[in-house]
């Protein structure tokens, strides 16, 4: 197939970008879009031009490092998939395809489609940790915990920290991401002794981060790669409620 990319290109964060025309000939329906994207590359360097810069890493939907916005959709048309995972023949010969890099301030672009999401890490840093003594690990079974809550805790620790909640946001709203870092750890004993601090201390650091805040639109969840739930965000309310409380 044949397709037309408008791709998003930008020297660097201190450099104004705009949009670049570039045709991608015979590619292959089982190809990856990281894939395709590969061989506009190589056509590119070959011309001698600036390959077309993006995130990637596993490729197999599970290391959170690729994304960007494709036809204005965070990690392109199909649900539950992220740009590694998505396959050309989602799309159809002909098709005209843009490409753009998430937009959100605290994700700061620093070259094409690859922008700076450290934002997240500082908030992961701030409180999503569990402080215990080390040494042997413990036996699987010596501290057991409810299935329901297991499987709550599976769940949200599905997160990859990719950002396409925030890019899909209309505020850049992070609380999708961050409330599945503070529901992985809440519902779960060895993640109590620190529970209200560390919903203090991550909201905290969200806002600081310069995030908007939630409206309930729900573009979060619809286009999250692991399908992260709203009640993520309604379970995170809750913690930082009864933190606040608490430490009054």
């Amino acid at each position: 197939m044949n397709l037309t990319l408008h791709v998003w290109r930008q020297t660097d964060a201190a450099s104004a970008g705009h949009m670049a025309t570039y045709e991608a000939r015979d590619i292959a329906p089982e190809m990856s879009f990281l894939e395709m994207l590969d061989v506009v590359n190589e056509g590119l360097i070959l011309k001698g031009d600036d390959p077309i810069a993006f995130d990637s890493d596993c490729r197999e939907g599970i290391c959170g490092t690729c994304g960007f916005v494709i036809n204005g959709v965070a990690h392109g048309p199909r649900q539950a998939t992220t740009v590694c995972q998505l396959h050309m023949r989602s799309f159809n010969d002909g098709d005209v395809l843009w490409l753009e890099p998430w937009r959100a301030r605290p994700f700061p672009v620093l070259k094409d489609l690859v922008t700076n999401r450290a934002a997240f890490d500082r908030i992961i840093a701030s409180g999503g940790f569990i402080s215990v003594p080390t040494g042997a690990s413990q036996d699987a079974n010596a501290i057991p915990v409810p299935k329901p809550d297991a499987d709550t805790a599976m769940d949200a620790a599905a997160c990859i920290g990719c950002g396409a909640c925030v890019a899909a946001c209309p505020n850049a709203s992070a609380m999708l991401f961050t409330g599945a870092k503070i529901r992985h750890l809440g519902v779960l004993p060895q993640g109590q002794p620190e529970r209200q601090d560390r919903a203090l201390a991550m909201v905290r650091q969200m806002d600081i981060e310069g995030f908007g805040t939630c409206t309930n639109i729900g573009e979060c969840s619809a286009v999250c790669p692991k399908e992260i739930d709203m009640e993520t965000i309604s379970f995170m309310n809750g913690e930082l409620l009864r933190a606040t409380l608490h430490h009054r």
